[in-house]
Order: C-alpha cells, then sequence, then structure tokens
C-alpha cells in the first residue's frame, strides 16, 4: 500500500496536478510526496467513518474488515471460494432472494453461520452461473492464472501477452492518445556501447571495461 498506493500514485498524481498548474502559472514547484502521508490519505473516508460513530479501533467487528457476513469471502463445495459485499439494502435483498434466504437487515453471526453453510453446497462454478451478471454484489475469487481469463477480463483486454508473458494491459485507457504496448527487455549488453558514448565515456574505457567483462557486449 505504501510503495504503489501512497507513494507512487499519489507522486505521479502530484506531477501531474503540478504540470497542470504550471501550464497556467508559468511557474513550477516542488511535489513533496511522502508515502506515509499518501497512505494516510487513503485512509480518510474510514477516519470519517469512525469519527461518525460508525467504525471501531476493534478488529474484525467493522463492515469491510471481516466484521460483516455480507462482506466476506466463503469456501464452496470445490474448495475455491467466492467474495460478496452487497453493502447497500437494494443489492442485499437481490443476493438473498437468489440465494433463496429471507431478506433481512441482521448481520449477526447467524447470518455468518447460514451463508457459509450454503455456499459449501454448490461449486465456486455453479456460484457464479447463478449470481454473476446481477446486482447481489458478487465476484469469485480468482487467482492469478485464472483471472486472464475471466470473461469480463477476457471482453475488456485487461491481460495482454508480450512474448509469450502474459501480464496486466497499460491502464487508465484514453480515447485520443490510447497507451502503446509495452515492449519486452532489451538484450543483454543492448545499447551498451552508444549509451555509455552519450554519457561522455571515453572510448578506451568502454573498451576496457566490455574486454574484462564488467560489461556484456552487445
Amino acid at each position: 500500500m505504501a510503495d504503489f498506493g501512497g507513494g507512487a500514485l499519489y507522486l505521479a498524481f502530484g506531477m501531474a496536478c503540478a504540470m497542470v498548474e504550471a501550464q497556467r502559472s508559468g511557474k513550477g514547484q516542488v511535489v513533496d510526496a511522502a508515502m506515509t502521508e499518501g497512505v494516510a490519505s487513503l485512509m480518510t473516508s474510514f477516519y470519517g467513518l469512525h469519527a461518525a460513530g460508525l467504525h471501531t479501533l476493534e478488529r474484525g467487528t467493522n463492515l469491510l474488515d471481516s466484521g460483516s457476513g455480507i462482506y466476506e469471502t466463503y469456501e464452496c463445495a470445490d474448495g475455491r471460494f467466492v467474495s460478496i459485499a452487497p453493502i447497500e439494502l437494494k443489492f442485499r435483498k437481490v443476493l438473498f432472494e437468489l440465494l433463496g434466504l429471507p431478506h433481512t437487515n441482521d448481520d449477526g453471526a447467524d447470518l455468518r453461520g447460514k451463508l457459509e453453510r450454503l455456499f459449501k453446497t454448490r461449486t465456486r462454478d455453479e456460484w457464479c452461473s447463478l449470481l454473476e451478471g446481477t446486482d447481489a454484489c458478487f465476484a469469485p475469487v480468482l487467482t492469478m492464472a485464472e483471472a486472464p481469463h475471466h470473461p469480463h477480463n477476457v471482453a475488456r483486454g485487461t491481460f495482454i501477452d508480450i512474448d509469450n508473458v502474459l501480464q496486466p494491459a497499460p491502464a487508465p485507457r484514453f480515447s485520443r492518445t490510447p497507451s502503446g504496448r509495452p515492449t519486452p527487455p532489451h538484450a543483454s549488453g543492448e545499447g551498451s556501447r552508444s549509451a555509455l558514448a552519450d554519457w561522455g565515456i571515453a572510448g578506451e574505457r568502454v573498451n576496457a571495461l566490455f574486454a574484462c567483462g564488467a560489461l556484456a557486449d552487445e
């Protein structure tokens, strides 16, 4: 969270904002992006919930930290898992109707137990056939190997193959200036001589580095 969310993402957003502002003002500025502060910012909604008396400090007692049976993952008959998250009552009603359960706002241990027993009566794929594509706020829990083959990800082109390496496609997407496809890494030593020359390294020094094996030749 700190590296990717609080650090890289907030820094990239900060730089983008600073460039937009520089186009308006003609002035530059320092973007101070600390990972810890980015993570703190990501916690804004939870601090708000806590201030409103809707979030406790005890783990496993809140809606989004496994304290609720309707925001949870459940094991299926085949040992695989599914997730449900119908926080809003209108979505919860859809889920209960499809599961054949009476609609209730109760979210105690009894409901969690019922859902645990119910989801173990069918396989993950059987639950997908029933619940995917509805407003039940349901999704299968997929492995990294399974995710690229899910129909939604296939339709969206979420993953791409680069030299037989399956990987996420660039995101987000732009309608007018779409991102190019990632390119495979250069071969060992490729471009080394030209790069060192651009950096002002003398030719004799470059030859010596290659000769002693410190650099891989092209």
